[in-house]
């Protein structure tokens, strides 16, 4: 490798190829550096604990087993066990890390020590690793859960019919409105604004014509579902009113003007840059549509066309029509063949069986996790009005209709779930404390149908006088693991609550939301950039706050889908058409993240909802919840190349073949036979799984983007 290295450096004719050389080295190295195994110094001697094997995980609790040695002083040799174990782990995917803490060691084996000693061996692991906690990646601890036992579903609820499917060969943007446009006064002024759309739309009350802005530019009809066309003469008092907030960045001129398409039920929108232009690909076998963002793609062999629309395939044999949903396990066998650095490799994430797929599925077992604090976590709901509760079919809960806050009435008493937390009242208006245990069994009956039914996937995983572990998984999120891949939202349609205030509900369809493997849910570029970064201060005291600032619920206006990143701070300066994040391979991603210094990687990585700034004073750092372990140190000059097998054999992988620990040495590896009576013969396809999975999780952590974290550095490399 090194040398490979230097002959590139050599042919370096430039600074400037140079410098961007060492850069990309300097990140290799250190995205290289060893963190497995990692060793805990005591006074009998050294534990060095090779990589964890997850057997389970349930919530927060990790089960499974993992090779170790020790070195102790009146010993030349190491000597080699396994032990099994059940823990806990913290997670925080932002900063893409877990800790594996409070360790209970259920049993040890040691291949390479008698009783007496093993004995002795096990006392020192029982009483050293317990108060030790482990950092891991969470894309090695993610990639090591492919061999263990996960609770993995597919959701029969799920919603797939098809929204209404438009396709434009001129650059648009998609209009959606929640229903029938409606709007509402803006106080002192002139204009009214629409209340159920995303846009800046305002409608003079006098002469009813309708106004569209994107901040850089305007559009007028006399219709709010138009026609609309531009116009470079708005009203001059309505400029003022819709001037962005100091400090923000004014959005630049597009070079095209884009028309606009008006949509009042699900909808998605299909743009090309004129015809469709179908490129060839996997031989021939498969041809996809490069001039747009969307996947279209159609077999050569066929007549069937598909596009892919937040996770779900659809076909139809044009593009008038009638669309069908098919499962992502049932696609034609040419889209597991696509090229994963080819333009359009991103979207294998989303064909069953594909390693991004099952990495998807890997990383949905993870929760996000956190421990509250019980005396700073607060909670104000508020009602439009009394509160009003209609029932959930099937279940004992009913939730509340008018209010932006996710509340439930169970059994007389109520539950709510604010930004991943769990909290509790006597009273529908509260007052609200953190909830230590809810009524699980009713809430796990919530249907997707439901649009309280993400709450199934917040839980509770343990307390203390002083804090609460919480944690949610992607369903929270909107966000299901169906047939092998990654899909958003149920596919229902949940009315909007209407009243002196306006409440949506979570949408599926409609805003272009595509998957990408480092920042999750996004929008697509089409429909975002430039109608949704406008911030408007409408005046008389009734401001509307940008969709794209928070992701939560605002009463009085409307939101943008919550917990998808918005990606306009990637894509800026134009509507852009083709190659988009959403459809891109992950090594076309990582460069525009590694390339451009400007790119916040908090605004575009699978968040972590309690490191938003309304969690800020709930969330207990790690000496307020006394956890009063150390944390193990990467062991030097050691590779992660040793494992332990479902009997507790250990086992070393030597580059192309297993060695076995016995007796106080490396042995080849043979099946046991009489000439070898001693010699145990090991799981060698529970190891060659281990050894994958533990290689994949490593090239997937050196595959990361760097993480420009507000101009300074990454992750804790």
């Amino acid at each position: 490798m090194v040398g490979k290295l230097l002959t590139r450096l050599r042919s370096m004719s430039s600074p400037a190829g140079y410098a961007l050389f060492v850069a990309a080295l300097l990140h290799s190295f250190a995205a290289q550096a060893v963190e497995w195994p990692q060793e805990i110094n005591t006074s009998e001697g050294k534990i060095v604990v090779y990589q964890p094997q997850p057997e389970s995980l349930k919530g927060n609790l990790l089960t499974g087993r993992a090779a170790v040695s020790l070195e102790l002083p009146d010993k030349p040799e190491p000597i080699f066990g396994a032990f099994w174990f059940a823990a806990t782990i913290d997670t925080d995917k932002e900063d893409d890390v877990a800790i594996v803490r409070d360790f209970k060691v259920t049993q040890v084996r040691w291949p390479d020590a008698k009783d007496a000693d093993g004995q002795k061996f096990t006392r020192y692991v029982e009483a050293s690793v317990p108060k030790t906690g482990f950092e891991i990646s969470m894309e090695r601890l993610s990639a090591s859960l492919a061999s263990a036992a996960l609770e993995q579903k597919s959701l029969e609820s799920i919603k797939n019919d098809p929204p209404q499917i438009v396709f434009s060969e001129t650059l648009a943007v998609l209009l959606m409105y929640d229903g029938e446009p409606r709007f509402v006064d803006v106080d002192k002024t002139d204009y009214e604004r629409a209340l159920n759309t995303p846009f800046a739309i305002a409608r003079n009350k006098r002469t009813q014509q309708v106004f569209l802005s994107s901040g850089a530019l305007w559009y007028e009809a006399a219709d709010p579902k138009g026609p609309w066309r531009q116009t470079t003469s708005p009203p001059a008092d309505l400029v003022k009113m819709l001037t962005p907030p100091a400090g923000t960045e004014k959005e630049p001129m597009p070079s095209r003007v884009p028309i606009i398409v008006v949509a009042t039920t699900p909808t998605e929108l299909i743009v090309t840059d004129g015809k469709p232009n179908w490129t060839a690909l996997v031989g021939g076998k498969l041809l996809y549509v490069k001039n747009t963002e969307t996947a279209w793609l159609r077999e050569t062999s066929g007549t069937e066309m598909y596009v892919l629309l937040s996770g779900r395939w659809f076909s139809a044999t044009s593009t008038s029509g009638p669309w069908t949903f098919v499962r992502a396990d049932k696609l034609p066998p040419s889209f597991k063949e696509i090229p994963p650095d080819s333009d359009i490799g991103g979207l294998r994430v989303s064909v069953a069986g594909t390693n991004e797929a099952n990495e998807a599925m890997l990383d949905a077992q993870i929760p996000q996790t956190a421990a509250i604090k019980r005396k700073e976590a607060k909670l104000d709901v508020h009602y439009d009005g009394d509160p009003k509760f209609e029932k959930v079919t099937g279940t004992a809960v009913e939730y509340a209709v008018n209010t932006a806050t996710q509340v439930l009435r169970i059994n007389g008493k109520y539950y709510a779930v604010d930004n991943g937390v769990w909290f509790v009242s006597s009273a529908a208006k509260g007052p609200w404390a953190v909830a230590d245990k809810v009524p699980n069994e009713e809430i796990q009956k919530i249907p997707p149908s439901s649009p309280v039914y993400n709450t199934t996937y917040v839980e509770i995983y343990d307390s203390t006088p002083e804090v609460v572990y919480v944690g949610y998984t992607p369903g929270y999120m909107w966000s299901y693991p169906y047939y092998g891949v990654p899909i958003y939202g149920t596919g229902w349609y949940y009315p909007p609550y209407w009243g002196a205030i306006y409440y949506p509900r979570p949408p599926t369809w409609g805003f272009h939301v595509g998957y990408n493997p480092w920042t999750g849910w996004n929008y697509g570029m089409s429909w975002s950039n430039g109608f949704i970064t406008v911030g408007i201060a409408w005046g008389g005291g009734y401001p509307y706050r940008p969709p794209y600032c928070c992701g939560g619920w605002y009463g009085g206006g409307y939101h943008r889908p919550p917990y998808v990143s918005h990606h306009n701070n990637i894509n800026i300066n134009n509507i852009n058409i083709g190659n988009s994040i959403n459809v891109g391979n992950r090594a076309e991603f990582k460069n525009k993240i590694n390339q451009n210094p400007n790119i916040n990687t908090r605004d575009v990585s699978n968040k972590n909802l309690y490191k938003r700034p309304e969690n800020n004073a709930r969330v207990a750092d790690r000496a307020s919840t006394k956890q009063n372990f150390d944390t193990a140190r990467p062991a030097a000059n050691r590779e992660n190349n040793v494992f332990a097998d479902k009997n507790g054999n250990v086992a070393k992988h030597n580059g192309s073949n297993w060695e076995t620990r016995n007796q106080g040495s490396w042995q080849a590896d043979r099946a046991q036979t009489p000439a070898a009576p001693s010699q145990r013969s090991i799981d060698h396809g529970d190891l060659n799984r281990a050894y994958e999975s533990r290689q994949s999780g490593a090239s997937r952590e050196m595959s990361r983007p760097q993480m420009h974290r507000g101009g300074g550095g990454g992750r804790r490399r």
